[in-house]
């Protein structure tokens, strides 16, 4: 299966990983969408990017009229989260639309007080 973890990690985390992956930690391989900080995530994966993201999550390639058929949502504001998307690498442009390449999500974060 195809997963993808969403995260929220610091520049050091994020640093200390990439050098564990360099060196073969098999641990850390895998696919990321990491974050700074909770604001980033939740601003960026807001809950009707949330929606579309589930919903082509194990789609293949999917048009953007598809993607809005499915989530029952007006064609021009999926479009516009599907460009926010596109912008930030977490979907990809292909021939016949777009596409999530990932059959499963994972969240990896923790929330708590701030120290």
């Amino acid at each position: 299966m195809n997963r993808v973890t969403i995260r929220v990690a610091s520049l050091d985390e994020l640093q200390c990983n990439m050098e564990e992956a360099l060196q073969g930690n098999k641990q850390q391989q895998g696919s990321y969408i990491t974050f700074l900080d909770w604001e980033s995530l939740w601003k960026t994966l807001s809950p009707k990017k949330m929606q579309i993201l589930h919903t082509m999550t194990g789609g293949g390639e999917l048009s953007i009229r598809e993607v809005a058929r499915r989530v029952k949502r007006d064609v021009k504001a999926v479009h516009t989260d599907l460009q926010a998307l596109l912008r930030c690498g977490i979907v990809d442009k292909s021939e016949q639309g777009i596409i999530f390449p990932f059959d499963e999500i994972h969240f990896d974060f923790v929330v708590g007080k701030a120290a």
